[in-house]
Order: C-alpha cells, then sequence, then structure tokens
C-alpha cells in the first residue's frame, strides 16, 4: 500500500515504516503529525485518485528529528564581464517516518467562521453606494454638503477626499 500526499507544500509517494525528509515542520520531535492532504492511494492493485484530494484518507507520521541538508553551491558568473558570485545554501529538513495509511475515517479539520466578517461586508457595500452617489456632484456642491455636516478643513480638500470625509 502506498499513498502521494502532500506535506508542506510538496508532494511525496510514501509507504508504511518509510522514512522521508521533509522541509521542515514546526512540531517537536517525536511528535505525531497526520496530513489529510491524501492525492492518491493505492491498496492490493486498487488506485484511488482524489479531485483533488481524497476525502477521508489520512497519512500519520511520527518525527524523528530536525536536521539541515547537504550544502548546494550557488554559483553566478557572467563571462568577459569580470561577474562571478558564490554562495551556499542548507535546507533545513526534518526527518519523518510514515506509520499509518488511513483511507477512510479520517476527519477534516473545519475552520471555525467568524460573524463579525460577515456583519461589516453590508456596512462597504453601503459606503459603496453612497460614494457612487456622492461622485455625480460637483466640488462646489461636495463642500457644501461638508459645511453643513460640520466638517472641518473642507476647503482644502480634494474630490476624493471630500467624497470620503462625507461617507464616514
Amino acid at each position: 500500500m502506498y499513498a502521494i500526499v502532500e506535506i508542506a507544500g510538496q508532494q511525496f509517494k510514501v509507504a508504511k515504516d518509510q522514512k522521508v525528509y521533509v522541509h521542515r515542520l514546526q512540531e517537536e520531535e517525536g511528535a505525531k503529525v497526520s496530513f489529510n492532504n491524501v492525492l492518491l492511494l493505492s491498496d492490493a492493485g486498487t488506485v484511488t485518485v482524489g479531485a483533488p484530494a481524497i476525502e477521508g484518507a489520512e497519512v500519520t507520521a511520527k518525527i524523528l528529528g530536525h536536521l539541515k541538508g547537504d550544502k548546494v553551491i550557488v554559483f553566478k558568473k557572467k563571462r568577459r564581464k569580470g561577474y562571478k558570485k558564490k554562495n551556499g545554501h542548507r535546507q533545513f529538513l526534518t526527518e519523518i517516518q510514515i506509520e499509518t495509511i488511513a483511507a477512510s475515517g479520517a476527519k477534516k479539520k473545519v475552520a471555525a467562521k467568524k460573524a463579525p466578517a460577515k456583519q461589516e461586508e453590508p456596512k462597504v457595500e453601503v459606503a459603496a453606494e453612497a460614494s457612487k452617489e456622492l461622485s455625480s456632484n460637483t466640488v462646489a456642491e461636495l463642500k457644501a454638503l461638508a459645511k453643513e455636516k460640520g466638517i472641518e478643513g473642507y476647503t482644502s480638500l480634494k474630490k476624493a477626499e471630500l467624497i470620503e470625509a462625507l461617507t464616514k
């Protein structure tokens, strides 16, 4: 049995008891992590392909350690110009061991919805409608409205600033 799973932005083909080096994960050494984004499962010749992921499938792994990868040399050169730059890079990695591959039974984590964000949207729409109505007025008419409303310093404001001050 094997699976293709997305871990830290990369796709890996994993099997049970396999060790894999992935980009650094935030969890501590010895912790168990689960990955819900399983793209393909193969079990005894039966292949299941997700669109894009398989619902309920999960891969669990144990973090064995954090380390740095081999040094990669980055060399840049422009011929006949005397330009040479040599740099090195070592990627932070995490070694994990795959413990189980579950085809079903995993529960997806659901993000909590925020109610205040929904309440703010109508206010923005009302302000947009008011600004559309005000944008048809001339600058002199907008200054007269600002004077009636009691806005200070309206004489030096431009048309867009006047509309913004009046919609507040």
